[in-house]
């Protein structure tokens, strides 16, 4: 995990509004009907302004943290967005300071693991802490990179007043 910039980029694709509970359910998980839907031969062929051949894989509106519910997305990344296909929907991913976890290996485990290691130093109070505001996934040959918003850091400069004595 290292901390970098992560650049603006506006994706195009399909959304769904889920959990991580509703994921755990078989029965009412809908990310595998959303990355199956994304996945098919030349889903993203007709969108306009594609920049590259990656898939990304938004993570927004959160409704708290990572135990709420979220949007994610999952399209390709585009110049603009002037005019949409049919059923898809635009998102700007801000650019702002993000945690970056690289997951290398067999996929889906070692996207399994990358996550892990976000809930951990999540769950653990790790600093810059999470922003729980737009978080993304850019899923390329080599692997996965996970990009984790975090709240502003203002550095070693803040100390705590002096105790009284």
């Amino acid at each position: 995990m290292i901390i970098v910039d992560r650049p603006e980029t506006l994706v195009v694709g399909y959304a769904v509004r889920t959990t991580d509970a509703a994921e755990a359910d078989p029965a009412r998980a809908q990310l595998p009907g959303l990355w199956a839907r994304a996945g098919a031969p030349g889903a993203f062929a007709h969108v306009p302004g594609r920049i590259d051949e990656s898939l990304y894989a938004v993570l927004t509106d959160y409704e708290s943290d990572h135990n709420g519910a979220y949007t994610q997305i999952v399209g390709v990344a585009v110049r603009t967005a002037a005019r949409l296909p049919e059923g898809m929907v635009a998102v700007r991913v801000p650019g702002v300071p993000a945690l970056l976890f690289e997951a290398r290996g067999p996929m889906p485990g070692a996207l399994g693991e990358a996550w892990q290691q976000v809930w951990k130093h999540t769950e653990s109070g790790g600093l810059p802490a999470r922003a729980f505001t737009t978080d993304l996934e850019i899923h390329h040959p080599g692997g996965v990179d996970v990009y984790v918003a975090t709240l502003p850091s203002f550095g070693d400069s803040y100390a705590e007043p002096a105790a009284a004595s």
